[in-house]
């Protein structure tokens, strides 16, 4: 049996027997205009987007960036499906219109109903009550809206035979301003209080392992350590800013898109990187597909003709381009090809399941005023979020990565790990160690995964790297917790192999990064360890129930979620909880495993030369095995 449904003009396929997750995605309601963020070359569109907004093409001014993307997010629709109930003014609750959701913006609201009424005009104010589900809009605005709002338009409906009346709304005000006032706004006051409370609560509980420390200092001294290293992530957190737009700033950018068996996402992926808000005559898209085993590479082709032939005035034909690799050569090769077939300075890296913001290259590009700006990386969101726990514990997780993590090391320009959903990095420093790159090895095998934390290695050996916050783009993420247990495990182990290289020379970049770099490396090696020692040892032998060590857990788990309150005022806060517990329970468990493991070459979660070889060999064990049973000659 195939199930499928709908993403946009596509159709996802999945087999039963695959048992399928249903990702739950927020969709935004189709532009007419395949490319409508893209600057216009001919002066033609006088607005940004439908609603009208004017820009200002032909004024001879330079567009505001920041200006047009708050723009763009108040007009943005979003396909919608949840109930609504009207009451027009004079009329009781009960007296009310029941209707269901058709898309929904931050500004209004189009609302299907069962038959025509009159009891609804244009220019009518109603109270509007609904409750918008998880994963309708961006995250943050799931919740109950009671609020007031004005008919603007009214118009008929075929819907499966039947005439239905369609009612549009404006709200009195955005949700964005609505929600500040009944939610996000307590949100924030909560999350700042609370965040102090936790952290001046680790530093009386090290108190307290100062006062403690002549009984088992080496367990006191990791826990000093630990907590300034963790606290220490947070302040440079907090200190980090983005580099400002500079208008008159917009220099060449390639864009390389590898792609290998990703035919769910890859026509999305294409479109938000060729639908950007940067001039076209400095923008390329390169799609280099690595001998793809499904239906990838002719998507690609239909995407890219659909583009040619609906924008033939953005000059897509020059800029657009598909490669396919004559064998199928790994993430590394296909970047590799790319960057030599780029024609500018900068060359941008997206993974095949990654989708930008529309001015996620105008921000990224940025930091490259710096001529010592070796390689950038841009924010990555959870674009799935919604889909299971599995999926809402990694997006805690993700912005807390991104947002205090590596912003905090932007402080000091030591950026660690460009990540591969979107980073930015100079051509002529890729081709100078693309050599090294592609044939790098580790304790005898190719290193095939951890590209990313590679390639960084490289640049930041010799070049500053940096995080720019506002550069956003989302990526699909792991909804089976198999797979995510694979990736993570994947991860851990380029995670230890790279660290152990940037450790060769990270002593000569800013003293104090260095120092809390080895801090960084040293904390989760040893984790293990020291769980071990407090909820096993210490219980079983001294009769000492671990209350402490229990509590640092829970304010670590505190200084997540209320961060992920206080910067994404969602619901999803909690999930920094769940997540810290899975960790201390499960993920870190893998680091010992990661410590015999880290010179494999295998993936797990995509079939590369190296998971053949190694799959080949596990069945020829176990037909030795089988055979050997059976008392059959080997």
């Amino acid at each position: 049996m195939i199930l499928a449904w709908r993403i946009g003009d596509f159709t996802v396929w999945k087999r039963k027997k695959d048992k399928p997750i249903v990702e739950v995605l927020t969709v935004p309601r189709e532009d007419r205009r395949t490319l409508s963020n893209v600057p216009d070359p001919e002066k033609i569109r006088t607005t940004v987007d439908r609603r009208g907004a004017k820009s200002d093409a032909g004024s001879g001014e330079e567009r505001d960036a920041d200006y047009l993307n708050r723009i763009r997010m108040l007009s943005l629709r979003y396909v919608a499906d949840f109930d609504v109930l009207i009451v027009p003014a004079g009329t009781k609750r009960r007296g009310g219109i029941k209707g269901r959701s058709s898309d929904i913006s931050s500004t209004g609201l189009l609302v299907s109903l069962g038959e025509r009424t009159d009891r609804i005009r244009v220019g009518d104010r109603v109270n509007i009550r609904f409750r918008i589900p998880p994963g309708t809009m961006p995250e943050g605005f799931e919740s109950s809206v009671n609020t007031y709002a004005t008919a603007v338009r009214t118009f008929a409906r075929e819907d499966d035979g039947r005439e239905k009346a369609m009612l549009a709304f404006e709200f009195e005000r955005p949700l964005t301003e609505y929600f500040q006032r009944k939610r996000w706004g307590y949100s924030v006051y909560m999350a700042s209080g609370m965040l102090f409370v936790a952290a001046a609560f680790v530093m009386l509980m090290r108190a307290e392992s100062v006062i403690y420390f002549k009984y088992n200092s080496l367990l006191y001294l990791y826990s000093l350590i630990a907590a300034a290293f963790l606290l220490s992530r947070y302040l440079f957190g907090a200190f980090y800013r983005d580099v400002p737009i500079n208008p008159e700033y917009t220099p060449g950018v390639s864009i390389i898109i590898p792609c290998f068996n990703e035919e769910e996402w890859i026509h999305r992926t294409i479109l938000s990187c060729v639908n950007q808000d940067y001039p076209i005559d400095k923008l390329e898209v390169i799609v280099v597909d690595d001998r793809s085993t499904d239906d990838s590479e002719a998507r690609i082709r239909r995407v890219i003709e659909m583009v040619h032939q609906e924008a033939e005035r953005f000059a897509t034909r020059d800029r657009l381009k598909m490669h396919v690799l004559e064998r199928n050569g790994g993430k590394r090769v296909a970047l590799v090809k790319g960057v030599e077939m780029a024609k500018h300075d900068l060359v941008v890296f997206v993974d095949s399941d990654s989708f930008l913001e529309p001015t996620a290259i105008r921000h990224l590009v940025q930091p490259f005023q710096d001529p010592r700006m070796g390689g950038v990386a841009g924010r990555t969101d959870v674009e799935n979020k919604f889909t299971n726990a599995v999926t809402k514990l990694q997006t805690v997780r993700y912005y807390i990565a991104f947002r205090i993590m590596k912003a905090a090391e932007s402080w000091f320009d030591s950026v660690t790990c460009l990540s591969g959903p979107l980073s930015c990095y100079r051509k002529d420093l890729i081709l100078k160690h693309a050599d090294a790159w592609l044939t790098q090895k580790f304790l005898g095998q190719p290193a095939t995964f951890g590209d990313d934390r590679s390639m960084t290695n490289f640049i930041l050996k010799t070049h500053r790297t940096a995080y720019q916050d506002s550069a956003i783009c989302s990526t699909i993420v792991p909804s089976k917790t198999n797979v995510f247990l694979k990736q993570q495990m994947r991860w851990k182990r380029s995670w230890l192999r790279e660290s152990l290289r940037a450790g060769t020379f990270i002593w000569r970049k800013e003293p104090f990064m260095a120092l809390f770099f080895y801090i960084g490396l040293i904390v989760p090696i040893a984790a293990p360890v020291i769980v071990l020692y407090n909820l096993g040892y210490v219980p079983l032998v001294h009769r000492v129930f671990p209350g402490t060590f229990l509590m640092g857990l829970l304010m670590m788990a505190l200084l997540m979620s209320l961060a992920h309150l206080l910067f994404r005022k969602s619901r999803l806060w909690v999930f920094g909880f769940v997540f810290c517990l899975f960790y201390e329970f499960v993920l870190l468990w893998q680091m010992p495993v990661a410590w015999v493991t880290f010179w494999k070459s295998t993936w797990g979660t995509r079939e590369t030369p190296q998971d053949i070889e190694a799959k080949n060999k596990k069945a020829a064990r176990k037909r030795k095995n089988r055979e050997r049973k059976a008392g059959l000659p080997l």
